[in-house]
């Protein structure tokens, strides 16, 4: 009777306090799955933000290394450019210059070689009439001779100063004039040192003439 309705609730009280308690551990156990999972991903999501962050950090610091070094690198472009085009107005400069030079060069060289070839030309006639002819009248002539070369010779190189602006060349016809008027007081040879003045500037012309074609090709071969 009375017991063993007792005894069925009893058993059925624990069979159904052993399904309260399986399902409690089931729930237990998907609870801390659960939770490990978050934490898991929270440990993921947490150190791909960080590694994010890093990365971020990373090419925000590239960008701005390779902006320096663009802006540096157009500066240094437009220095490049400026320096080129600097360099292309001189060498054009040069151009122009140069041939302007070349005619100037050519008619000095070619002034100064006639007046040297005159004083060649009287100094040779000179000596030749000094021996040949031994009259005082003769000896008279060839000194006015060589007065009328060295007074042509004075005037070529004056002329040619004036028409180059050239303070060389009015240097040289200084030289020139005192040598003529003070050298055959002095025992000197007023012809022969005239000649190496004419000499001498002819040299010095034909080195100048020689650089600035030296400087033009190298103009030429920038450009």
């Amino acid at each position: 009777g009375i017991v063993d309705v007792l005894e069925d609730l009893k058993e059925k009280a624990e069979g159904e306090l052993a399904e309260l308690r399986k399902a409690e551990t089931n729930t237990q156990h998907n609870y801390d799955m659960l939770k490990q999972s978050l934490t898991d991903s929270v440990t993921f999501d947490s150190k791909d933000l960080e590694d994010e962050k890093t990365a971020k950090a990373a090419a925000e610091e590239a960008k701005a290394t390779a902006e320096g070094d663009l802006q540096n690198t157009v500066a240094e472009l437009m220095s490049a450019q400026k320096a080129l085009e600097t360099a292309r107005t001189s060498c054009m400069q040069a151009a122009a210059d140069h041939e302007e030079s070349m005619t100037s060069r050519g008619e000095e060289l070619k002034t100064l070689a006639e007046a040297k070839k005159i004083l060649e030309e009287t100094s040779a006639g000179a000596v030749s009439q000094t021996y040949s002819l031994l009259q005082a009248s003769s000896a008279s002539g060839v000194r006015s001779r060589a007065d009328l070369a060295r007074s042509e010779v004075l005037t070529i190189v004056r002329r040619l100063a004036k028409q180059q602006h050239s303070a060389a060349l009015a240097q040289l016809a200084s030289r020139i004039a005192a040598l003529a008027r003070f050298g055959a007081a002095s025992g000197e040879d007023p012809f022969a040192k005239i000649k190496g003045l004419i000499s001498d500037m002819i040299a010095k012309l034909e080195r100048q003439l020689a650089d600035e074609t030296t400087e033009k090709a190298y103009c030429d071969e920038q450009m």
